[in-house]
């Protein structure tokens, strides 16, 4: 069995990989019917030498691996016909952008494995980057708030080698007495928390939250069970949101009064209300000056994000008056950090936390013979067509009129 670690071509570069140069070492050391080669790039954080360094072969020559692995989307004419695939293939939402690669995926009779898709047998996601994005999202969130009021100038996340120095440079921040608010629990709003909880910012309950003043800054991490309720007035829960969102209305409001700077590191699911909205926004008793959207939908649940921002210019101000970008500095503006591909700030933590999840999950199931389902639920594409589970898929594969998504 070859493994090929192809070279990322999708542009802006990113820079992460999906196997380290010590992942590999370790893979070919378990498993002695495993080959690896590693295609030149002169963008990857590790860089050719360091595999050599590892006796990884680096070779141009892709076409005789059995299995091609990368992160990004590989461009349509760099796909080479026959092999399996492994990458983020950004299509299980039915994305308009990416049709035409599916559709070139099944010509070219490609197998195709989306990162995405690395699940366990109840559904939990085995691979991710989510973390990462968490933990570069809740420092540009600080950074933005610190360039928002002129309090301290952060360097940016990508200046950096790695999250210990985003914490020391995050340390060396004073900030006011604000309130911090947090959504999600999971390994995007997780990673937020560590940062904060690296600063020292103390951690209040809900209660407190809304109610009490602080004379330090305070954060509360919530959950969908926090800021929604059922239409009815019933009782309700977290799995039963979950299970019929569309019996809830947002209870975000309540946060929204009380908050300076808003992490949003939730996840958003089809039917569930939004968080808050542009009429939300407008209201005086809303208090949210700065915006870190990690989740990332546009037009969608957390109503200032009315675009993404990029790496390069990360921030950009909503003026909730007229529903417009404007200047993020304006004093009516709310300032918004809406960055899509936050891990790659960080590219060299983020692969090797990815990297050793691949092997522990992913790289025994193709010499174990997929004992636990992994590559069986993942598999997107099987002779030149959509297996069962992506079955859903076909009316977007077969017509342009398909609704997408993020």
């Amino acid at each position: 069995m070859i493994f090929g670690i192809i070279r990322e071509r999708k542009n802006p570069p990113d820079r992460r990989v999906v196997l380290t140069p010590d992942a590999c070492v370790r893979i070919l050391a378990k498993f002695k019917e495993a080959k690896i080669r590693v295609e030149p790039s002169p963008i990857r954080i590790f860089t050719d030498g360091e595999y050599r360094e590892q006796g990884v072969e680096v070779t141009g020559e892709m076409e005789n691996c059995d299995v091609l692995i990368g992160v990004k989307e590989v461009p349509i004419a760099y796909l080479v016909p026959n092999k399996k695939y492994f990458f983020f293939s950004h299509t299980i939402k039915k994305q308009p952008y990416n049709r035409s690669l599916l559709k070139a995926v099944l010509e070219k009779n490609i197998e195709l494995y989306d990162h995405e898709v690395i699940t366990a047998s109840k559904g939990q996601r085995l691979v991710a980057f989510g973390r990462y994005a968490g933990i570069v999202g809740a420092y540009n969130g600080l950074r933005a708030y610190g360039l928002k009021f002129a309090l301290f100038r952060l360097p940016k996340a990508e200046t950096l080698a790695n999250r210990q120095a985003l914490i020391s440079e995050l340390k060396k921040v004073k900030l006011p007495n604000i309130k911090i608010l947090l959504t999600g629990r999971g390994r995007v709003g997780n990673g937020a928390r560590e940062m904060l909880d690296a600063m020292e910012i103390k951690k209040v309950k809900v209660s407190d939250y809304l109610t009490k003043t602080f004379k330090e800054p305070v954060y509360c991490q919530i959950d969908a069970s926090d800021y929604n309720k059922r239409k009815d007035g019933a009782r309700g829960n977290k799995a039963d949101f979950f299970a019929s969102p569309e019996s809830y209305r947002s209870n975000f409001f309540r946060f929204a009064e009380v908050t300076n700077l808003y992490i949003a590191g939730h996840f958003y699911g089809d039917g569930a209300p939004y968080l808050f909205t542009r009429e939300d926004a407008k209201d005086p008793k809303f208090g949210i000056k700065v915006v870190a959207d990690i989740s990332c939908d546009i037009d969608g649940p957390v109503a200032t994000t009315i675009r993404s921002s990029t790496i390069a210019d990360p921030i950009y101000g909503y003026d909730p008056r007229t529903e417009t970008e404007t200047e993020f500095k304006d004093p009516n503006a709310i300032a918004v950090m809406a960055v899509d591909n936050l891990p790659c700030e960080l590219p060299r933590d983020a692969s090797i936390g990815f990297s050793d999840a691949f092997v522990k999950y992913v790289i025994p199931a193709f010499f174990n013979g997929d004992a636990d389902g992994v590559l069986e639920r993942a598999r997107m594409t099987r002779n030149g067509k959509l297996t069962k589970r992506y079955s859903y898929l076909q009316d977007y594969v077969d017509g342009p009129g398909a609704v997408g998504s993020k």
